[in-house]
């Protein structure tokens, strides 16, 4: 099949968007659809054409992602990523990945990351699961979270979503560089984090409400969520759902999660998306009263291999030589090596021989500190080629904070 790929002109926009919408089997309401329209990056979305019609949609926005260390790295937000239910199977994705990562490459970002409907499919284009987000069920009449010294001093007031979004997004913006995968957003994101459409509600849940903390005199963190009663024979039962929760100290953080765990009318606090290591895990006095769940979040590629692996530090000194396969991306094979500690990296082409063999997958896995290396030579994805070699880069590539995505894109 031959099929033409270009980039979205600004009349084609809302045929894309329905054609979207259509191979997710969903229809998005008029204020998210504005919304995504407004953030969409002139020239950073692609169409496939079949006969006039749109087959296949792909785009991107332009982030800045945390990495070990607290640098800022420029990355590729992939997003949007369709293919109608006729034309799968027919090279239209590969086409569109292909296209997507000379680009990237071309506007100078070493990564491109990703959130998966299908987490399955990715891989084959140098894609590697690389955090994991926690999703949270506590019964509040069993547990809450402990008491920390200078909570009481803590101001809570409730404002309007929209009126407190730039305090919020302050807060936000002060704790990026604390965490390996936290995003440095463009204008107009915040708005992404309330968009709330009354028809995007369950039954019985109520409006997206929020929640300032000030401490010393200043919003030192938030929590915006939304309760769902429920009404029962033996009393009210409702369900605080936490959308985001950010504070700047762990003082502030405790006093928002006792907030949550003690509002009226509520039995159950759900959040699905925490930081695998969120210091809530530590707060509340029994781990069992809260079902805990994981997934993968954020999928890493390497784009620009030396670029990338230079840019971020490495928690032990390192020095060794990998050997690299990528075919999708193949200016990244070979032998690079990897030399740095917790002060900065370097990483270029050697003919030295090799110490660990895996491929670009891997790489973008173990990028963020998530998964380690060894983890992944176990289930044979690594291969050590100098004994030794796979036990030292593994330590250097962790993270002490765990890595998180916040929010999808």
């Amino acid at each position: 099949m031959t099929t033409e790929l270009r980039v979205l002109q600004p009349d084609e926009g809302d045929t894309w968007y329905g054609k979207l919408e259509r191979a997710f089997s969903e229809e998005e309401s008029a204020e998210e659809r504005a919304m995504w329209r407004e953030l969409m990056e002139p020239g950073r979305s692609l169409a496939a054409w079949d006969d006039g019609e749109i087959v296949g949609t792909a785009g991107a926005f332009s982030f800045g992602v945390t990495v070990p260390g607290g640098a800022s790295v420029p990355a590729a937000g992939v997003t949007m990523v369709s293919v109608q239910p006729t034309h799968r199977r027919r090279g239209v994705l590969t086409s569109m990945m292909r296209r997507q990562l000379d680009d990237v490459r071309e506007r100078g970002e070493p990564l491109a990351m990703l959130t998966a409907s299908e987490s399955a499919i990715y891989g084959r284009f140098g894609y590697g699961a690389a955090t994991q987000e926690m999703r949270i069920k506590a019964d509040t009449t069993r547990v809450a979270p402990a008491a920390l010294p200078g909570c009481d001093d803590v101001r809570l007031r409730l404002k309007e979503p929209d009126e407190a979004l730039a305090a919020c997004e302050a807060v936000y913006a002060r704790t990026v560089a604390g965490r390996a995968g936290m995003l440095v957003r463009p204008p107009g994101w915040d708005r992404m984090l309330i968009l709330d459409p009354e028809d995007d509600r369950d039954d019985d849940e109520g409006p997206l409400q929020c929640v300032v903390a000030e401490a010393g005199g200043e919003v030192a963190g938030y929590a915006r969520y939304s309760v769902v009663m429920d009404w029962a024979e033996a009393g009210a039962q409702g369900t605080v759902r936490v959308r985001d929760l950010a504070a700047t100290d762990p003082v502030v953080g405790a006093a928002l999660w006792r907030y949550l765990f003690s509002i009226d009318l509520t039995t159950c606090v759900t959040a699905w998306n925490l930081p695998v290591d969120d210091p809530l895990l530590h707060l509340v006095p029994d781990m069992r009263r809260c079902l805990i769940g994981l997934r993968e979040a954020a999928f890493v590629r390497p784009v620009e291999l030396g670029a990338a692996l230079a840019a971020r530090t490495y928690q032990r000194p390192v020095d060794t030589v990998l050997q690299v396969a990528d075919p999708f991306c193949p200016w990244n094979e070979g032998r690079w090596r990897l030399s740095g500690d917790g002060s900065g990296a370097t990483c270029e082409r050697t003919t030295d021989p090799a110490d660990l063999a895996l491929s670009v997958r891997e790489l973008g896995s173990a990028y963020l500190g998530g998964f380690t290396l060894s983890a992944m030579a176990g289930a044979g994805r690594v291969q050590e080629l100098r004994p030794g070699a796979l036990a030292a880069a593994s330590v250097a590539f962790g993270e002490d904070v765990q890595p998180w995505l916040p929010h999808e894109f």
